[in-house]
């Protein structure tokens, strides 16, 4: 177990027991206790006795009055009453000391006080009852000795119990185990809690019961004359310390400001001599190669960004005088060029873009231009064609020739592009405006997986709509734009409702409903699924820990989760997912989280390896759209998913009589092999609903079953707990129509 595992354990031991303890005191409360003096000293040890409190000099501890509360509470109440006065004074002490910002407390924190504080004043109790019965000592006597004895067995079981308690919990916190070294570094000065408390407590019970008003009221001045020295003597102590610690910043802060000075100054030392040896290198070059390295790239040799920029601002201008000056400008991208990057070096990489220049270059007559623009982005400019078809033709030869697979340095490299075509316009006015409309030409090509595109103005719309998208995207949750609606999943044998698969909706404030086929995708491009999908797990969780509760029967109900490949390779899925059941409170094995095949595929190692994790904190796993992802069966019987969902594509194609079902039949016994559960989605007909029974598929979910639904409609549907087969379906073919299409089946 874990050092997180043990001390959540550890809190957990804690919060019960402590409850216990408060639970106890409360039925057991003495009957003195139900007066107004206890009301009053409880009043006192909420309202007023954290205000009295004394934090120690370089310490996490303070002296209060709550343990004069408690010993008072024990003389003249009983133990179950200062059980309880305890409880409530910690609870207030804490708020009030975070409220200050004296000290910070860890999440739960401040509960696990009260329940250590409810514990050990327990504890305390039991131990003094034990202890005054074998001593023969009585808690009401006017005997000073035996009032002293009854506070120091209180005191000091109080103050072992409650730094033991306090020093388990800091070393399983910080994954130590020296206890001994634990307790007297940081729980050692808290004594002087206890015995200032003893103190007090056995002058305030002696002035109660035994003493007059006189004698009190000068009792009560002069403890308010020490404790107003002593707060003004741990007031200038903390001052002193602070003006020390002052001092020593200050004198760190001076010698850290003297080494920067000393490195600044070293390093403008090392830049002016290298700006001098660079200026004596440049006039010992000749002009010629001074402008080739301001305009071309030092890599390739290819022009550089401005050079490009002086070509399309002179082409431009003469096609604005001459329309017949043709132009075509593209755009290049290098599909995955960091993996080549991060898995074969930078060294490697830079040849590879050496050679995709020289092949550039080679495909091109001595009129074109090829410039690299920054990284792995390439731009052609094409002269004298005169429509934006041969451009097309150019653009291909270009696109087989840089896939063509080469070696180097003993690895065999196959490379990829993406090409944007932007045609000369009127329209443009400056080299970044034709740059712009390839770039979304670009894009274009690399979202379709095409290679090859031309720009037109509706592409610029669909750019600008997505970038739109994208922003308001962003700011969707905190606007309460976004939405779950609920596909029921349904048993093919029952007809019973068995969970629902989660599906994300998005009512834009100025578009209205935004189709999730748009949306999505851009989530997935710019990053933003993952604190989407954090969002969808909280409220998907939250919402099903609502409906188990409706009726016993829905106790097992599962909610299925799409998690996307982005999300799957980030470790933080795990903590994502722990966070949303600990906030719910609901059971793992009742949340399922979909995987597509195609994004388990990516990384089959990593998915393995994240997959199993998943498995240990409880959660199930279903891969979605099997069959479409050209999986691998070495790796498909690794992965351990619980459930196999068949793609809609492949429900689809059975016939109005049955027919092209032996795919399904394939994949179902496929995953009845692996031991899945198989879902099938997509079920539109009662053909497909009777041939998918008829194969044994467990589960199924699509419109003939029901349509995916509102927050508020779903619940409605849980009340009524419907069968949600259709009449006439199920193995028997009850209608006639049904019982017309079972002969037109085929055998199996």
């Amino acid at each position: 177990m874990n050092k997180r595992n043990l001390s959540n354990f550890y809190k957990a031991v804690l919060t019960v027991i402590g409850v216990v303890c408060i639970g106890w005191a409360l039925f057991y409360l003495p009957k003195p206790a139900y007066s107004s003096g206890y009301l009053f000293l409880l009043a006192f040890a909420v309202l007023i006795s954290p205000h009295l409190s004394l934090i120690l000099p370089r310490s996490k501890f303070s002296v209060s009055f709550s343990d004069a509360l408690i010993f008072i509470a024990f003389l003249v109440y009983g133990g179950e009453a200062a059980i309880i006065a305890a409880s409530l004074e910690m609870l207030a002490n804490c708020y009030f000391i975070k409220r200050k910002g004296n000290m910070v407390f860890g999440r739960y924190m401040i509960l696990t006080n009260t329940f250590i504080a409810s514990i050990s004043t327990a504890i305390t109790y039991f131990v003094w009852l034990q202890v005054a019965n074998l001593a023969d000592i009585q808690i009401v006597s006017p005997d000073t000795r035996q009032l002293i004895a009854s506070l120091g067995i209180l005191a000091l079981t109080h103050f072992v119990v409650s730094t033991f308690l306090g020093a388990v919990f800091q070393i399983l916190k910080e994954n130590t185990l020296n206890l001994w070294e634990t307790w007297k570094k940081d729980y050692f000065l808290s004594s002087m809690t206890q015995i200032v408390g003893a103190g007090l407590a056995g002058l305030i019970y002696k002035l109660i019961n035994y003493g007059d008003v006189f004698t009190a009221g000068i009792a009560l001045i002069a403890i308010g004359i020490i404790y107003l020295n002593y707060r003004q003597s741990i007031g200038e102590i903390n001052d002193a310390v602070g003006n020390f610690e002052k001092a020593e910043r200050d004198k760190s802060e001076v010698e850290r400001v003297r080494r920067r000075e000393a490195e600044n100054h070293s390093a403008q030392l090392t830049v002016s001599l290298e700006k001098e040896e660079r200026a004596n290198d440049a006039l010992r070059k000749s002009e010629k190669d001074f402008q080739h390295a301001a305009l071309h790239d030092s890599l390739t040799g290819l022009a550089n960004r401005k050079q490009l920029g002086d070509i399309l601002r002179s082409l431009i201008e003469e096609y604005k005088q001459d329309p017949s000056a043709n132009f075509q400008v593209l755009f290049l991208d290098i599909r995955r060029f960091k993996d080549i990057n991060d898995s074969l070096g930078h060294s490697i990489g830079d040849k590879v873009l050496v050679i995709a220049a020289k092949r550039f270059v080679r495909m091109l007559s001595p009129a074109d231009t090829v410039a690299r623009i920054g990284g792995d982005e390439f731009a052609i400019v094409l002269r004298d064609l005169a429509t934006v078809g041969k451009a097309q033709k150019v653009a291909r030869r270009i696109y087989q020739s840089i896939t063509q697979p080469f070696s180097l340095s003993g690895n065999k490299i196959s490379i990829d592009v993406n090409i944007g075509v932007a045609p000369c316009d009127v329209e443009y006015e400056t080299p970044e405006d034709i740059l712009r409309d390839a770039d979304i030409a670009m894009h274009y090509a690399k979202e379709k997986n095409d290679g090859l595109a031309v720009f037109t103005k509706e592409l610029r719309s669909r750019f600008l709509e997505r970038v739109r998208y994208e922003m308001d995207l962003r700011h969707a949750i905190d606007r309460g734009e976004l939405s779950m609606h609920y596909q029921p999943i349904v048993s093919l044998i029952e007809g019973r409702l068995i969970g629902f698969e989660a599906l994300l909706r998005w009512h834009h404030s100025e578009f209205g409903m935004i189709p999730p086929n748009k949306f999505i995708p851009i989530a997935e491009q710019s990053g933003l699924i993952q604190p989407i999908t954090v969002w969808i797990l909280r409220e998907t969780t939250r919402q099903l820990a609502a409906w188990q509760r409706i009726s016993s029967e829905y106790e097992n109900l599962m909610v299925s989760v799409n998690i996307s490949g982005k999300h799957l390779s980030n470790d933080d899925l795990i903590e994502d997912v722990e966070t949303a059941l600990e906030q719910s409170k609901l059971s793992p094995d009742t949340l399922k989280l979909e995987i597509t095949e195609s994004s388990a595929m990516e990384n089959a190692e990593h998915t393995i390896n994240m997959l199993h994790k998943l498995k240990q904190v409880g959660v199930r796993l279903s891969i979605d759209d099997f069959g479409t992802g050209y999986s691998s069966l070495s790796y498909l019987h690794r992965l351990p998913f619980d459930t196999l969902k068949i793609d809609r594509s492949f429900v689809s194609r059975v016939g109005e009589n049955g027919e092209n079902s032996e795919i399904l039949q394939t994949i179902i016994s496929l995953a009845k092999n692996l031991k899945m559960r198989v879902i099938a989605e997509g079920i539109e007909t009662h053909v497909q609903l009777a041939v998918l029974q008829n194969l044994g598929c467990d589960y199924g979910q699509g419109y003939l079953l029901a349509k995916p639904k509102s927050r508020d409609e779903t619940e409605k549907l849980l009340y009524k707990r419907p069968n949600l087969l259709p009449f006439g379906s199920g193995l028997g073919f009850e209608s006639p129509e049904a019982a017309h299409v079972e002969e037109n089946l085929p055998v199996f």
